[in-house]
Parts: C-alpha cells; structure tokens; sequence
C-alpha cells in the first residue's frame, strides 16, 4: 500500500468512528469515497441517500444508475474516477444538509481532493457547486446579480485555476444525476453536459 492508499484509508478509519455532528447518530454506514485513487477526474455529491446509507458505497441506487450511463456514454468508466460526496452520513429522510454538518464534515473531502490531486473537479448539485466555488474563491466568477446562482446557471462552466507550480485545477459544476430520475427526458442534456469534462481534459 502506498502513501497515497494509506493516506485515504486513514481518512477512511477516522470518519468511520467520526462523532462530529449528530448525523452520526442515524446512520448505518458512512460512505467515505470510492474509485481510482490517482484519478484525473473527481464527482461530488451532495450526501448519501437510503442505498449509498445501507452498502457503504457512493451513487448505488437510482442516480448511481443514471451517472453510470452518463460515465459510459461519455467514454468513461467508473474505475477510471473518483466519487465522494459533501457529507458523508445520509441525513434523515434525504434532507437537505444542514451548514453545521457540511462544516464538520468537508475538512474529510478537503483532504481527500488534496492525496487524490485532481485535474477536474465536478461538482453535482447546489450544495457540492457553492461549497467547491466557495473553497477555490470563485465568487468573483460565478456571482451573478450579487449571488452565487443555482446549479442551472452554473452547471457546465469551467473555472479555472492555476497553481503556483504551473499546473491548473477545473471546477465544472453539473446536474445531479437525480434529476434525470425525476425527469427521464433530461438524460440526454447531462450527457451533453458531462462531455465538457473530455473536453477540458484535453484543453
């Protein structure tokens, strides 16, 4: 096991008996994270629901399905990625989460971006896309009419930043694949989105 696996299973080993917010109370499994540790690529959620709660896992319930499909129509497989999500205990009744839970729980997802060391970070979702352009000091880019706007207005905006050694991290916020759960009809408007990400890889 290398540095970096060791790294993440320690993550792994502290969030499993994590006590930090009262979510830890309600859940059955925490779901750390999931996929190639040396990834290009990064998902982020928003929390666990029922299935991901019950397996451990990330996305393996209905919108697992539908990101699969979008990964592979995209030319991507699961392997090839990383998915985490912004808490990771489900809250009770798939609410949404609570500011006091995402500040307990995010200094676990910011060291994990960090061992994994993207290029591309997508964010899915409301919550993942402000706390991701919140924590690389986007505003300035994304404010619109004096706010950070809704996913709809974000979703497939590349963000660029450039790191002092020359090298650049993308935020590209995106749908939640949930939402083609809802709304069968939009699968083919994330898969035109999602492509941005091959796109960027290659920019």
């Amino acid at each position: 096991m290398d540095l970096c696996d060791q790294n993440l299973k320690k993550i792994k080993d502290e969030v499993i008996v994590c006590r930090k917010c009262s979510l830890s109370q309600t859940r059955k499994c925490p779901v750390i994270g999931e996929g190639n540790h040396r990834a290009k690529i990064m998902f982020i959620g928003e929390a666990p629901g029922r299935q991901e709660d019950a397996t451990g896992r990330p996305f393996c319930g209905a919108a697992g399905n539908i990101l699969t499909e979008i990964l592979e129509a995209i030319g991507l497989k699961r392997a090839d990625v990383y998915i985490a999500n912004i808490l990771k205990c489900r809250p009770p009744n798939n609410r949404n989460p609570l500011s006091q839970e995402i500040t307990a729980c995010v200094p676990y997802l910011d060291r994990q971006i960090e061992i994994i060391n993207p290029s591309i970070i997508c964010p899915m979702g409301n919550f993942a896309a402000n706390y991701l352009i919140r924590k690389y000091h986007l505003e300035d880019q994304a404010i619109q009419n004096g706010k950070i706007p809704g996913i709809t207005l974000l979703k497939a905006r590349v963000f660029k930043i450039s790191n002092l050694d020359g090298s650049s991290l993308k935020i590209i916020p995106l749908y939640h694949p949930a939402v083609a759960t809802y709304n069968i009809n939009l699968k083919p408007t994330l898969i035109k989105d999602y492509r941005i990400i091959i796109q960027s890889l290659s920019d």
